[in-house]
């Protein structure tokens, strides 16, 4: 159902209508005196704003002179009307955010064991609506107006600010709050939460999420109680299901269950693929060390399907990877490599 107008808005359209509807009559009878209609627009614009730029032609007969002032009447109250209109709906739009702001502002404020969640992206969306399922309060942290928005439609509490920045914290009531999650793509803007949190809230808890897996050691030091990384979340998923008698042809089945799980990946911002190593491939015969170094650790490994027909599960990183074999990785954000010629 179509959201209906406030009062102002109703109010603005109608005198749109209206002005237009008596430019267009008026013209239409300056026309019908023998104007063009470029005259006759022209006419019909200057009177009705009020400019004064004199007759576009001279006015003599009694009958035109009476159909000018009645343009002058209806067109200028018109004009008098749209522009209170236009008025009303802008100063309304700038109560209603600031009785909004004060109002959020003090829902924060009241705010006592809560969580923090630092960034409403794909794992933030996720973790609040486990948060009200929960019945845990929580408020959400992030700069991006159209994800602030977002967040407010679904009826959860908002804070706009980067979380990088300790006022943005102390506004979002840190020192009251029991857990801070800082969920950002970025590990960098993860690690500098943290050491802020950390900083202003001795004893909160506070879970970081990690793309690199590099970076996990640094968020503990920066003083992470947990570090979540989802790419090693849905490697152990993955590696169950294919520890399963009928997992086997996990890449090639099209279940219900693998779909589902593939939806899963992608709210992470991940992928599963299968990589044939043939003899042109850039990785045949390096180790999957070497793998995750060219790759800066955007490729998990998971399994390895041997050409003799066994498969390993969560190789080594000393693992070599031979000629024939099928390297299934966990990716993110990483082309598929590109065959030597």
């Amino acid at each position: 159902m179509a959201k209906s107008l406030s009062r102002p808005q109703t109010n603005l359209a109608y005198a749109t209508v209206y002005v237009l509807a008596v430019m267009t009559v008026f013209a239409v009878g300056y026309r019908m005196a023998g104007w063009s209609w470029f005259d006759s627009v022209y006419m019909v614009f200057i009177t009705s704003f009020s400019v004064g730029f004199g007759e576009v032609i001279p006015v003599k007969d009694p009958w035109l002179r009476v159909w000018t002032m009645g343009l002058i009447v209806l067109g200028c109250s018109g004009i008098i009307f749209i522009t209170g209109a236009l008025v009303q709906l802008l100063t309304e739009a700038q109560i209603l955010q600031a009785i909004g702001g004060k109002r959020m502002e003090k829902e924060i404020a009241k705010l006592k064991n809560h969580a923090i969640v630092c960034g409403f992206g794909r794992i933030g969306r996720m973790i609040a609506s486990q948060l009200e399922s929960g019945g845990i309060p929580f408020l959400i942290v992030d700069h991006d107006p159209t994800r602030i928005a977002e967040a407010q439609e679904a009826g959860w509490l908002t804070l706009a600010g980067e979380a990088t920045d300790e006022d943005v914290l102390h506004t979002a009531g840190i020192q009251r709050a029991r857990v801070l999650a800082t969920v950002l793509p970025n590990d960098a803007a993860n690690v500098f939460i943290t050491l802020s949190a950390r900083n202003i809230a001795p004893e909160i808890q506070i879970i970081a999420r990690g793309e690199v897996p590099s970076t996990e050691k640094k968020l503990i030091q920066a003083g992470a109680n947990r570090v979540v990384l989802p790419a090693h979340i849905g490697a152990e998923r993955i590696a169950h299901l294919i520890l399963h008698p009928n997992a086997r042809d996990l890449l090639g089945s099209q279940t219900q269950a693998k779909i589902e799980f593939e939806h899963h990946l992608a709210e992470l911002g991940l992928d599963i693929e299968e990589i044939q190593i043939a003899a042109t491939s850039p990785w045949a015969n390096q180790t999957l060390e070497d793998v995750q170094k060219e790759t800066a650790g955007h490729l998990l490994p998971i399994a390895i399907h041997r050409q003799n027909g066994g498969t390993e599960l969560r190789p080594a990183p000393e693992t070599v990877l031979r000629l024939g074999d099928a390297l299934v990785v966990l990716k993110r954000g990483f082309p598929t490599p590109v065959a030597r010629r």
